[in-house]
Formats: structure tokens, sequence, C-alpha cells
């Protein structure tokens, strides 16, 4: 299937089981893993390259980024290059996406 977009979504999957719902067991690794994680998000989202990222306040939900990419090739090394996902801490899936409704800015 040829889609055409730049948007891409990509959600999370931790390696080790428990890892959301009991954030005080992370190791010192996971910890600065996930620090590097959000900035490379945050100063990805200052670029506005990413739309949106967030995850699930429980234990079952997902933890998701939307991005815009130039391609998927693109989109994929993005996510690949994600401390999270290049760290081992969590796997992750790209998907082509679409956003249909957006708020406007506040």
């Amino acid at each position: 299937m040829d889609i055409e977009t730049n948007q891409y979504i990509y959600h999370f999957a931790p390696v080790r089981p428990g890892f959301r719902a009991d954030p005080e067991s992370m190791t010192p690794q996971e910890v600065a893993s996930a620090e590097r994680h959000f900035a490379y998000l945050k100063a990805a989202t200052e670029r506005r390259q990413v739309l949106l990222a967030g995850r699930s306040l429980d234990d079952a939900g997902p933890a998701v980024v939307i991005l815009e990419a130039e391609s998927p090739e693109a989109a994929q090394s993005f996510m690949e290059s994600d401390p999270f996902v290049a760290e081992g801490v969590m796997r992750a899936s790209l998907h082509p996406f679409r956003a249909a409704l957006v708020r406007a800015g506040d």
C-alpha cells in the first residue's frame, strides 16, 4: 500500500515487564535513558517536528509520538534514534498517520 503522508505515529512497548507500572523500579540506566528520551522529543517539538508525545497513565495504555518527516525512512530513522528505542528500553512500531481533526492553537 502506497500512502502519501508526512505524518507518522510510533508507539512504545517496554522491554522490561512492569516498567511503567512501577516507575520506582527504574534502573539508573533506564532513568538516564528516560531523561535523554525526553530531551530528544522536547528538542524535536521545539523544531516543530514532533506534533504530540505522551503516554497513558496506567500500565495498559500506549505511549505515542506523532511526528512529521520527509519520508518513511526519515521517520524510521527518527524513531530508531529516540534514546528509549536506541538504548533498548522500549520497542517501538512506526505507522503512517494523518491527523483528521486538530484543535486550533490555544
